[in-house]
């Protein structure tokens, strides 16, 4: 793999993980539609880590505040105590995706890398973002949540194991269905993205450390590395945005997206030929 693939897979990682616009599908249709060989799923989740450094560094503060939290209940679930209540909210939305990503990779993920499935995915999931996000109700704060809002935003998240979803995009439109404000929502989906993301990356590295290969190891070393830099830039792009407002031109290019890869994958319009001229 070469360093300008790292670069453009990076920079790919680090705008759209944490948009509601699904990176693991844009990764997957990069070598499709580029040049460029399928850099395979290990090398997506080396992607994944270096936005998740990206996340932890961001939200350090609330991060140091469940820390203190647990450290002051004795990692007890008092949960009149804010660090400790978000610290078992996120355990709790982060089981179901636990369990079934482990079902998943028992089972294979070759079939999940289609164009069908990740245009549909895009399209339809864009659709219920955009109503969740115009008729919801915006009152409530993560503080606001209980635990059974937990297991319904964790489910959520299951449903991103299948590229052109969007982990974020689920994650925030089930955050806006249960009435979370955007800016809210939108952390939380950040800060539930830590503990899935690490745990598959720990795996991922386990077994390129087992592999001995070297090379590998360092080009996923530059891909953290990159992925967190471009990440860093796009979480506080995203924060600021979300101040005054709202998801719609997300939605709108995740249609367009999901239209063109449909046509595409139905032999209606060659969709290379934009990239061709």
């Amino acid at each position: 793999m070469t360093e300008m693939q790292i670069i453009w897979l990076s920079l790919l990682q680090g705008i759209t993980e944490f948009l509601p616009v699904s990176s693991s599908g844009h990764l997957i249709l990069f070598s499709k539609f580029t040049e460029f060989p399928d850099q395979g799923a290990a090398m997506d989740i080396a992607l994944h880590i270096g936005s998740i450094l990206a996340v932890i560094i961001y939200f350090a503060p609330t991060l140091w505040e469940i820390l203190k939290g647990l450290i002051k209940t004795k990692f007890l679930p008092n949960m009149k105590v804010e660090g400790v209540q978000l610290f078992y909210l996120l355990a709790v939305a982060t089981l179901p995706v636990l369990i079934c990503g482990a079902a998943l990779k028992f089972f294979g993920t070759d079939w999940l890398r289609s164009t069908k499935l990740i245009g549909w995915n895009i399209l339809i999931y864009a659709l219920i973002l955009w109503l969740m996000d115009t008729w919801a109700v915006t009152a409530r704060k993560i503080r606001n949540l209980e635990f059974k809002d937990a297991i319904f935003i964790g489910l959520a998240q299951c449903l991103a194991l299948l590229p052109g979803t969007s982990r974020s995009g689920v994650t925030i439109t089930m955050c806006r269905f249960l009435g979370m404000e955007r800016r809210e929502a939108a952390k939380f989906s950040m800060l539930l993205a830590i503990p899935a993301i690490l745990a598959a990356g720990l795996l991922a590295g386990i077994e390129l450390w087992k592999e001995g290969n070297m090379q590998q190891i360092s080009v996923a070393l530059d891909a953290v590395g990159y992925s967190f830099i471009f990440s860093m830039g796009a979480i506080f792009i995203l924060m600021q945005w979300l101040k005054k407002w709202s998801f719609l031109p997300f939605v709108i290019y995740r249609v367009t997206l999901g239209t063109m890869l449909l046509l595409d994958a139905y032999g209606v319009y060659d969709i290379t030929n934009l990239f061709n001229r």
